[in-house]
């Protein structure tokens, strides 16, 4: 028997270890060494609590709370990555653009290339896409 919603498991650093807790059941902790291992090790603890198989628990929501030290640095980093695939999206519709705006020009997919710094090749690909 499964339950119809997950349980979340919450995830915080202490010491070498990440200290496990599902809020829903009282009683239920347990510890990992590293993240990887949280969801295994708070699936254990809940089919141990509520005697029941481990494939049984149903899925969870792993919920974790960096170190106090780096938060507002992931926060940061966090940021940087979507502004980054933006511009990369950015870049690429611009790429999209040159190319077949120099190719109306009559620039052969070499130059066009060249020009652009890809190959002849990818200018292909971008203008058939």
């Amino acid at each position: 028997m499964t339950r119809d919603r997950p349980y979340r498991v919450e995830a915080v650093r202490s010491g070498d270890w990440w200290a496990i807790t599902v809020p829903d059941l009282d009683g239920v902790f347990s510890q990992a060494k590293r993240l990887d291992q949280v969801e295994e090790h708070a699936r254990e603890a809940i089919a141990m609590m509520l005697d029941i198989d481990e494939d049984d628990v149903g899925e969870l929501e792993v919920h974790v709370t960096p170190p106090d030290t780096v938060a507002e640095l992931l926060a940061a980093l966090e940021v940087s990555v979507a502004a980054a695939a933006e511009a990369s999206e950015e870049a690429s519709r611009m790429r999209r653009e040159v190319a077949q705006a120099l190719r109306d020009e009559g620039l052969p997919l070499r130059d066009v290339g060249q020009l652009i710094g890809v190959s002849h090749q990818r200018v292909h690909q971008l203008l058939t896409s």
